[in-house]
């Protein structure tokens, strides 16, 4: 397998300037720990700025949210929209303590609009919850969209998801507490593999996974490397960068032709997120419809 790595690539980040672990949202999110440590904003710092020079020499280019104070978790851009072929259909939250960012996402897309970045930037439907693409895992391969629910997104979003997209959107419902986004628990590679912790997933879950994703394809994970959010990965070609990664995971990785790069993200950890949560791909394109029915069938008679 050979791939390239994407210098195309276009992601969105704030600096965590005012991040903290302030209020409890997940079962990651433990304030008062965070409080103890006098050292824990610097390290934020420190690992968040590493995670964005390596985007940097692998040749992407990164447009920053202005940070604000009171909205700790604003650094974790991949919940801001759900963004594909230009549009942008923003997030809606489900807790009250990240509900004030939602204006300052609109009004950073809406500059990304205004400067030619994106065509089209969209609500929700009234009364749906929807936490952008931490919840909308776009897979390239499959022209699909794998979209969790339960935790922190409705089901009924997936509807508004195809509706803007035109796109098929599997639905999952995510079932450990832990694993409270998708993109905790899965990821779509780019050679068409798609590694994924089945413990996060029901049992529906994952016969929806084994039905779309063919044996040799997936990467199921140990619990150890869920719990370091290895399925947290942010892939560049043959590049994928995240937190951190077992022995028995990334050799199986580099048998498949990836270059693993660890960026240790520990005080993002403790807020539940890790290198995908801290970036949105604001570059991905899918394939028309047509085409991708002409490659599906190319795919199996392949196989």
């Amino acid at each position: 397998m050979t791939m390239l790595n994407d210098c195309s690539a276009r992601f969105l980040m704030c600096r965590p300037e005012h991040f903290a672990v302030s209020y409890t949202i997940n079962p990651w999110m433990n304030p008062k720990r965070w409080a103890r440590d006098a050292g824990a904003h610097a390290a934020a710092e420190r690992e968040w700025t590493a995670l964005h020079g390596k985007l940097v020499k692998l040749g992407a280019a990164v447009e920053l949210v202005p940070p604000a104070a009171g909205l700790p978790d604003l650094v974790f851009t991949a919940n801001a929209a759900v963004v594909l072929d230009r549009q942008a259909l923003l997030a809606r939250f489900r807790h009250a303590e990240r509900r004030r960012e939602e204006a300052h996402f609109e009004a950073a897309f809406r500059s990304l609009q205004a400067r030619g970045r994106i065509d089209a930037v969209r609500k929700l439907p009234e009364g749906l919850v929807l936490e952008g693409a931490g919840d909308c895992v776009w897979d390239e391969r499959r022209n699909l969209v794998w979209m969790g629910y339960g935790p922190r997104s409705d089901a009924a979003a997936a509807r508004a998801v195809d509706d803007m997209f035109a796109r098929d959107v599997v639905a999952l419902e995510l079932a450990d507490e832990r694993f409270y986004h998708m993109d905790t628990a899965l990821a779509p590679l780019p050679g068409g593999e798609v590694m994924y912790l089945p413990s996060a997933f029901t049992a529906a879950g994952n016969a929806a996974i084994r039905e779309r994703v063919a044996p040799q394809a997936r990467i199921e994970i140990a619990i150890e490397d869920g719990r370091r959010l290895a399925a947290n990965t942010v892939a560049l070609g043959n590049t994928l960068i995240m937190s951190g990664c077992g022995t028995r995971l990334r050799a199986e990785l580099n048998e498949r032709g990836y270059d693993v790069v660890t960026t240790p993200l520990p005080s993002f950890l403790c807020s539940g997120g890790s290198a995908f949560c801290l970036t949105l791909r604001l570059d991905r394109r899918s394939v028309p419809v047509a085409k991708a029915h002409v490659a599906e069938a190319h795919n199996v008679a392949a196989a």
